[in-house]
């Protein structure tokens, strides 16, 4: 199994946030991903979201830099 990320940096916010996660399967890896994108970045947990998440999800692990 291959390891995935999704890594906020990537992506404008107006927190700057510089979180990245990752995980050995996609169901932790949207958990912690739902739980961050709902605390963090105010986001309404719904079906729509995880689709999305999903969608960001990337092979491998972060960089330490984007």
């Amino acid at each position: 199994m291959t390891r995935k990320y999704i890594d906020c940096r990537e992506y404008k916010s107006d927190t700057n946030c510089s979180v990245a996660i990752a995980a050995d399967n996609d169901d932790e890896l949207l958990a912690a991903a739902v739980q961050h994108a709902v605390s963090v970045h105010g986001h309404t947990d719904t079906p729509e979201l995880h689709t999305q998440l999903k969608q960001l999800f990337k092979e491998g692990t972060p960089p330490l830099k984007i």
